[in-house]
């Protein structure tokens, strides 16, 4: 974790099926899994050989009937109680106030006025070893934000992490806006389709060859819900839903630009229940 303050820097699985969950990414995205007891409860790292890619953790079975299994990005930032703090003020929601990870770091997960979830965290004070190029097959490699109102929440987070546009596209379903933190463009904004019960952040993972990867969702008992298609910018994506239904993407990019504009994946997938 050695990006600066406002840079996505982990990724995590919350599920009903850790098991189901651990083989299903391993086929399609050829990740391992190593567990990482942690203390009161169990959490599993996704592996690649140079090292983890995400987090996996199962819902609390209290949380099960309002939580649908889903992804949660965290987001570095310098002080994660001040930006608890500056985040309130905005209007955002905090769903698990700030609470330290033991011998790890300090996390809250929160909202945005428009209730997508995300987490921020403490930057390590030891950072991780350099791990490959965030366009590695098998990394997550985008970052996307399907809003209400893309342009609100664009001021949300440039006020809370600092976040600059970069590209703008239009599209058929609405400007796309690209953002980074710092130098990197690291993701996109757009509003989401009125079929969409509320917004949510989705992640791309990369994958060497789409259609293969696609095919392979679908061996592993998931769902293909949109594509596999070309975005602008020189990807190929697809929205997908896992074995337990929680949305993700692929992308197999042939060039390090934005995405583009992305259609959004049913309803059914998207992580927090309404």
């Amino acid at each position: 974790m050695t990006k600066a303050h406002g840079g996505f820097v982990w990724h995590e699985l919350a599920t009903t099926d850790l098991e189901s969950a651990k083989a299903f990414y391993a086929h399609v995205v050829g990740w391992g899994a190593q567990d990482t007891p942690q203390a009161g409860f169990s959490y599993s790292l996704f592996t690649l050989p140079d090292g983890p890619v995400a987090g996996l953790m199962k819902l609390p079975e209290d949380a099960e009937t309002r939580v649908a299994p889903h992804w949660l990005g965290y987001v570095a930032v310098d002080d994660v109680d001040l930006a608890v703090e500056r985040l309130r003020r905005l209007g955002g929601a905090v769903y698990v106030p700030p609470a330290d990870i033991s011998g790890v770091s300090r996390f809250s997960i929160v909202a945005d006025p428009q209730q997508a979830t995300f987490a921020l965290i403490q930057r390590l004070r030891t950072p991780l070893a350099p791990s490959a190029a965030p366009d590695a097959p098998g990394r997550v490699g985008w970052n996307e934000l399907l809003a209400a109102d893309w342009e609100q929440a664009f001021a949300f987070y440039n006020k809370l992490l600092g976040w600059q546009e970069m590209e703008r596209r239009p599209g058929p379903m609405g400007v796309y806006q690209s953002f980074a933190a710092g130098a990197e463009m690291m993701g996109g904004m757009i509003d989401k389709p009125p079929t969409l019960p509320h917004p949510f952040w989705l992640y791309y993972f990369n994958v060497a060859d789409i259609e293969a990867a696609a095919k392979r969702v679908e061996e592993a008992g998931g769902e293909i819900l949109y594509g596999p298609d070309e975005a602008p910018g020189a990807a190929l994506i697809a929205h997908c839903a896992d074995a337990q239904g929680a949305a993700f993407a692929l992308m197999e990019r042939r060039a390090r630009k934005p995405v583009g504009y992305i259609v959004a994946p049913a309803p059914a997938a998207a992580g927090r229940r309404a």
